[in-house]
């Protein structure tokens, strides 16, 4: 699962996104409204925290100019105002929950894992189970089975398979993992990666993930 995170208050953000990283979802954070429009916009995200107060564009008419278009991604507006009024409006914009700051992070991870449930595998992006050879990857219960047997991984292990698996046969960057499975700041060895793919090679056999030299790894049914 993606998430897309828009808060200009940059160390809020940064916790927001290392504690959903550590949820086991891909997370990607931007400041600005218009920047959080345009990526939203793409279509590419099973969620949106919006902050409602933003440099640029505030979220309300992010919210709006979402809906206008056509996107159903569900989306939890963070603000620190409080009042009936202010849910009522950003409900009246199309978003589908709201939470006041301060908030407790176990609630908005609650939040949303009820919005993520309730989207359902119908809810736009294509179903959640990913099929390849003898491998079977569903997303939304985050569980793999190669053959009959259902194969454990951790949720470090899941996200890097998951990146691998939505773009299957494509070549997808060690860049391109570092930023959606590790968090957006993430300055430790880039090599971390390596390591995860030497263990998805490990538990679901040598061949099914291929190195390509020089541009990143591509996941080839058997």
């Amino acid at each position: 699962m993606r998430l897309l995170i828009v808060e200009d208050e940059k160390r809020l953000a940064l916790s927001l996104a290392k504690g959903l990283t550590a949820e086991g979802y891909a997370v990607d954070v931007v400041h600005d409204g218009l920047e959080g429009l345009h990526r939203a916009g793409e279509g590419t995200y099973d969620l949106v925290i919006l902050d409602i107060m933003l440099p640029g564009m505030n979220g309300y008419r992010v919210c709006g100019a979402l809906r206008s278009a056509g996107h159903e991604v569900p989306i939890l507006m963070l603000t620190a105002k409080d009042g009936e009024y202010d849910e009522a409006e950003g409900l009246d914009t199309g978003a589908d929950d709201y939470l006041t700051k301060p908030f407790s992070y176990v609630v908005l991870v609650a939040r949303v894992k009820a919005l993520l449930r309730r989207r359902g595998p119908s809810g736009g992006g294509g179903s959640p189970v990913h099929v390849l050879g003898g491998l079977k990857v569903d997303t939304a219960a985050r569980r793999v089975h190669l053959g009959e047997d259902e194969v454990v991984l951790t949720a470090k292990e899941f996200s890097v398979l998951e990146q691998l698996v939505v773009r299957a046969g494509e070549v997808v960057s060690k860049a391109e993992i570092l930023e959606h499975v590790w968090d957006f700041a993430y300055d430790g060895d880039p090599n971390i990666v390596e390591v995860y793919i030497s263990t998805l090679r490990r538990k679901l056999g040598a061949t099914l993930i291929r190195t390509v030299r020089g541009a990143g790894y591509r996941l080839e049914a058997r």
